[in-house]
């Protein structure tokens, strides 16, 4: 079992906002190795884990007020083939208060299963669901969304 701990971009105690990161094997100059840096000015703690065991620990150490899960995340860092990002849904899903949810998926083949795949993220509970390559801007205007309708622009509190 793989003990790596989740990063975070400041300590969770200056923060007022916990921002759920679940990536990995992306490009580090994506937009979402942008995001925590864009968002840390406006308090918000970004955390970033790589996989679905580090997103449990994450879940179970902070209360989390935005999360984004990529479904192709693996579910143990040493196991890239098992995907965890379905778990980590089911996670959040489960939480007395769950977090607006931002899914991340590869692009779809076929209009079929991408369909069939925005069907069943919506019915795990998501907010949105972006393709990937994602677009800073398009992930930015989602968080803005997610402030506005969750939390009535207004921070949580932790």
């Amino acid at each position: 079992m793989n003990n790596a701990m989740p990063t975070t971009s400041q300590p969770p105690g200056r923060s007022r906002l916990n921002l759920l990161l679940s990536y990995g094997g992306w490009r580090q100059t994506t937009a979402m190795a942008q995001l925590p840096q864009l968002l840390a000015p406006m308090g918000i703690h970004s955390i970033h884990v790589e996989s679905g065991e580090e997103a449990a620990r994450a879940i179970d150490e902070f209360a989390i007020h935005i999360a984004v899960v990529d479904l192709a995340i693996p579910l143990q860092r040493d196991l890239p083939s098992k995907p965890g990002g379905p778990r980590i849904l089911q996670l959040l899903r489960r939480l007395a208060q769950p977090p607006p949810t931002v899914v991340i998926r590869p692009p779809p083949v076929t209009a079929r299963q991408s369909a069939r795949g925005l069907t069943e993220a919506l019915r795990e509970g998501a907010f949105a669901v972006l393709d990937r390559p994602i677009d800073l801007e398009s992930m930015l205007e989602v968080m803005r969304r997610i402030l506005r309708r969750h939390y009535a622009d207004v921070w949580p509190l932790s």
